[in-house]
């Protein structure tokens, strides 16, 4: 018999494996957290900034609190057009404009000379930063499929909030060189290279990449899914759905009480906790620490954020195994935003109380730390209840929660006029309202999607 030569080989040669998918749509998250970094640097620089400013401009605390709630006045009216228009239009352009516009308006706040001019390039800014999160929310829908969506909020936060952690030491440091007119062009320009940097690289369509292969484009949803195009927003959908209304409630909730974190805080130390931090015995060890207690006030006013963002990290790390042991996606995601809503509000009133104020400082970042146990699972339902329509959907919830911090900003600062300066009352208030989004979470569905297609499909 005769056999042919390479049938062994054939035997055994075994089938080619299918090919790995790529990693390429992690590029997507490189370019979020990096943009969700500056953000919270430009936000948070005025913050540090503030007594000097008032120094200069002759600002009072009310004064000072209407330049903080201006930006997010600003920010929310805008939230819904500029997540509107990367809906309708794709993330790149929109991205691209909104972060060189507000970059502009972070460098010509080093240029302001009297109260309203202050007002006025802080409302620029504000309107600018607005496109970002809806943006960068509509480009996660796009290139990530739906399982690692939280994750990757997860991560986006965690960036944000580090961002501003570290801000105001690194405030400090070029305050040592430089005025505080100077620092704004700095941090200005940091946006300017972001912007030019993701828009020749990002395309709206994943399709278009093509170091991307098929495995990978597989693990994508479909563009129809994704894309508006010039389809119409169903607006009366959205306003009689009553997890659109419990989205934006628990969201100005969460606002009211964090924007404390990046507005008053650095005040809140120097007025409130102002002792002679020379005399703490956990400083004594470093005297050069306890002779520039301004380096300590600088790094316990990025504490509550620092702890938010491992909060974030925490959240969408442990979501999946959450959902498991809680049996769906609608109970985990209801257990772990309760619990944040709830630990916020405890640790906020519990810091009060204390008068140590770095053991205040670690209870008040515990705070921060639950506040941002909500953040994944709020942007996270955004994605699945909007589908197509997530730029919209995330961009009228962060509008919601941006009224409720310009809100609380204004709040604090006529508390402090009318109450001499009772620190105590504005940070129960803060926590009393933390403890209202609590019941939001009660009856909100964040997984099923507003279109019906959509819907049947999953």
């Amino acid at each position: 018999m005769n056999v042919p030569v390479n049938s062994g080989a054939q035997r055994q040669t075994p089938l080619a494996s299918a090919p790995a998918p790529t990693r390429v749509r992690y590029w997507v998250i490189v370019f979020a957290v990096t943009l969700a970094v500056i953000t919270y640097i430009d936000r948070v620089c005025i913050s540090q900034a503030a007594p000097a400013m008032r120094r200069e401009l002759g600002l009072t605390e009310d004064q000072m609190g209407w330049a903080f709630s201006v930006f997010f006045f600003a920010y929310a009216l805008f939230e819904i057009p500029s997540g509107w228009w990367g809906d309708r239009t794709g993330a790149r352009r929109v991205l691209m404009r909104v972060v060189i516009w507000w970059s502009c308006f972070t460098a010509a706040t080093g240029w302001v000379f009297n109260w309203i001019s202050l007002l006025v390039t802080q409302t620029l800014f504000g309107a600018g930063e607005a496109g970002c999160f809806p943006n960068l929310t509509k480009a996660f829908t796009t290139w990530l499929p739906p399982a690692e969506r939280v994750r990757a909020q997860g991560f986006m936060w965690l960036s944000a909030r580090w961002g501003g952690a570290f801000t105001p030491l690194l405030v400090m440091l070029i305050l040592a060189h430089v005025s505080w007119r100077w620092a704004f062009e700095l941090f200005g320009l940091l946006g300017v290279v972001w912007a030019v940097l993701f828009f020749l690289w990002y395309r709206d369509n994943p399709r278009e990449r093509t170091s991307m292969n098929a495995a990978e484009l597989a693990l994508l949803p479909r563009a129809e899914d994704v894309t508006l195009g010039h389809g119409k927003v169903p607006w009366r959908r959205f306003f009689s759905a009553p997890t659109i209304w419990l989205l934006w409630a628990q969201y100005f909730c969460l606002n009211f009480g964090a924007v404390f974190y990046i507005t008053w805080l650095p005040t809140y130390l120097h007025e409130a906790r102002g002792l002679d931090l020379a005399q703490h015995p956990l400083l004594r060890p470093w005297p050069w620490l306890a002779q520039n207690p301004q380096w300590v006030k600088a790094v316990l006013a990025g504490v509550p954020l620092f702890f938010g963002g491992l909060g974030s990290l925490f959240c969408g790390s442990v979501s999946a195994w959450v959902n498991r042991r809680a049996g769906s996606v609608v109970a985990g995601r209801r257990w772990l935003a309760g619990c944040g809503f709830l630990g916020a509000a405890s640790c906020l009133a519990l810091s009060v109380t204390i008068p140590d104020p770095l053991l205040a400082m670690l209870v008040m970042g515990l705070a921060s730390f639950c506040n941002d146990l909500v953040m994944p699972p709020s942007w996270g339902a955004c994605m699945d209840v909007g589908g197509k329509f997530a730029g919209t959907l995330s961009g009228s919830m962060n509008m919601m929660g941006n009224f409720g911090g310009g809100l609380a900003s204004i709040v604090i600062g006529y508390i402090l006029l009318w109450s001499h300066h009772n620190w105590n009352l504005a940070l129960y208030v803060a926590a009393g309202v933390y403890f209202l989004g609590t019941f939001c979470w009660l009856g909100l569905d964040p997984v099923t999607p507003l279109e019906p297609a959509e819907a049947k499909r999953g």
